[in-house]
């Protein structure tokens, strides 16, 4: 009997213990599963706090209509950022291609056969004068090639030492910038500029030729002069542009044109395109220049960024988010 009882008593330890360990095994792998079924109810959590304050941050649109919309992508990469000083300027003939034409002995004009805006070649007859003292006719020509820019004379005026026509080559315009203050010190010949027409915002790069040495009196300003190509003829000797003059580089390891960005929910972003949806990434800008923006973060090298439209992007965006709300 007492064998017996022993071994059962053995028996009864051997298998409490066995069964405890059947509870306790599970519990090695409840911290793991605690954790992910929390997870998904933060991440659960998360997304239905972006869907009740109406944070939508994604839109699809088919490859067809942003084609048709002009919805255009660029990869984010690396670049320069420019120093640049935005002065004024203006539009004036190039000495040595203007010329005023004056009649070589005064006397009553008989003929003109010019007027402005005429295109004329060099020794091309502009007027003929009756010379007061052979009392013969003779020619007053273009002593260059060009544009009439002024006429001041009409049949039967007295031609004397003024100026009877205005004549410039505008195929090449000189860009006189106005540089005051501390611009004057830091910009120089051969630094890049890039003019703007004023009407319609045409742009085109040239390069500083020379800083004239003095002041100008009436507006104490310093002009700096540069060269513009005008085979076109659209750059008009006499108006004022707007002009940008580059001082410096700085190489950046990411940037983006500042088309690309948006405000969005308080802050900056840019649409990110992932087949045909497009993603709001928020971003952390840096130095910028007229043209480009440095990233700091939010974005990688290679994402395709909206660059042209992106405010398609947006509204399409704020859309979405209003429906929901409603």
């Amino acid at each position: 009997m007492m064998v017996r009882h022993r071994f059962g008593l053995a028996a009864a330890v051997l298998l409490t213990g066995l069964a405890g360990c059947q509870r306790e095994a599970p519990s090695a792998a409840a911290p793991a599963a605690t954790a992910e079924a929390h997870g998904e109810h933060e991440e659960h959590e998360e997304h239905e706090e972006h869907e009740e304050h109406g944070e939508a941050t994604r839109t699809h649109i088919a490859a067809a209509m942003a084609q048709s919309s002009g919805i255009r992508t660029a990869p984010a990469g690396a670049g320069v950022i420019h120093d640049e000083h935005a002065v004024q300027g203006l539009l004036v003939p190039i000495e040595g291609r203007y010329a005023r034409v004056v009649a070589r002995f005064p006397g009553p004009v008989r003929a003109v056969r010019a007027g402005i805006g005429e295109t004329v070649k060099a020794g091309q007859t502009l007027a003929v004068v009756e010379s007061n003292v052979s009392l013969s006719e003779y020619a007053v020509t273009a002593p260059i090639a060009g544009t009439v820019l002024a006429r001041n004379v009409t049949v039967g005026d007295l031609a004397s030492d003024r100026p009877l026509f205005e004549v410039a080559d505008l195929s090449a315009l000189w860009v006189d910038v106005h540089l005051f203050g501390a611009d004057a010190q830091h910009i120089r010949p051969g630094h890049t500029v890039t003019v703007a027409r004023l009407a319609d915002g045409a742009t085109v790069t040239t390069t500083l030729d020379r800083v004239l040495p003095g002041t100008a009196t009436a507006s104490q300003s310093t002009i700096a002069r540069a060269t513009l190509r005008n085979t076109d003829g659209d750059w008009r000797p006499g108006a004022a542009v707007r002009a940008r003059v580059s001082v410096g580089e700085s190489p950046v390891e990411l940037l983006v044109p500042l088309s690309a960005i948006q405000p969005l929910g308080g802050r900056d972003v840019v649409f990110v395109q992932e087949g045909e949806d497009y993603e709001a990434r928020p971003v952390k800008l840096g130095r910028r220049d007229a043209q480009h923006v440095e990233v700091l973060d939010g974005i990688e090298a290679g994402d395709a960024v909206v660059i042209e439209q992106s405010f398609l992007i947006k509204a399409d965006i704020e859309k979405s988010s209003v429906e929901h709300d409603d």
